[in-house]
């Protein structure tokens, strides 16, 4: 049974590494509600029921980092923007969870 494209991962401490330079879009796919509770600096909130509206804004060519609370909703979402054409797009395993710093309110 297939399920769509692979997605690659990256851990929190990798993802610390990748904000460090600056170059990624990170973009939190939880609800709003979610986001405002604390989310991890720099990251943009653009739900996974809104990616298709999304999408035609996001850079193709960007390196793209997706993060939901455990990890389940980004690589769904992750997988979709594959499909879409994205090219460059990894989930965040563990999600915010995983994140040890402090989140941004």
């Amino acid at each position: 049974m297939f399920f769509g494209p692979r997605v690659a991962k990256i851990s929190s401490d990798e993802l610390r590494q990748e904000l460090k330079g600056g170059s990624v879009m990170l973009i939190d796919v939880r609800e709003p509600s979610e986001f405002a509770t604390g989310h991890v600096p720099g990251a943009i909130n653009v739900p996974v029921g809104s990616l298709t509206q999304a999408a035609p804004r996001l850079d193709h060519d960007a390196e793209i980092i997706v993060i939901c609370q455990s990890g389940h909703r980004s690589v769904r979402a992750a997988k979709w923007l594959l499909k879409a054409g994205f090219t460059n797009v990894r989930s965040v395993v563990g999600g915010t969870s995983a994140w040890r710093e402090e989140l941004e309110r």
